[in-house]
């Protein structure tokens, strides 16, 4: 169902997605998620240390570095990395996480559950989005 607060987000007039770990190497989900929410028509921010563009894009290092505060922050990373990512996305004012499959670990969940910020963990956003009109 789309009745939990974050993927709820997604019906904002105009929500601004964070993808980190969005790539321009081949087969990465970061990647593939990345170009998936930009075609369908969402406002997307690509967040990776490691690149300075994805898909022509300018990225930031980190979701603390963006010029605008996203909506929603899509984790797209190993585990540890989610881990550093979620101390950021704590600092935030009305944040929510969207933790895609493989980027969870327990020490994930229980972090997730100790900052209180709201999160969907093993969802795929690329099946519950749709084109935007």
């Amino acid at each position: 169902s789309m009745s939990d607060p974050v993927s709820e987000r997604l019906g904002l007039p105009d929500p601004l997605i964070a993808v980190v770990g969005a790539t321009d190497t081949p087969g990465k989900y970061g990647g593939v998620i990345y170009r998936d929410l930009k075609g369908k028509g969402y406002r997307v921010v690509a967040v990776n240390p490691g690149r300075t563009t994805v898909d022509g894009d300018q990225v930031y290092r980190s979701i603390a570095d963006l010029p605008e505060q996203p909506d929603i922050v899509n984790i797209v990373v190993p585990p540890r990395s989610t881990m550093r990512v979620l101390e950021d996305a704590a600092t935030i004012e009305d944040v929510a996480v969207w933790i895609q499959p493989g980027a969870a670990d327990q020490a994930v969940r229980d972090r997730v559950a100790d900052l209180g910020i709201p999160a969907l963990i093993d969802a795929c956003i690329m099946i519950r989005t749709r084109t935007r009109l």
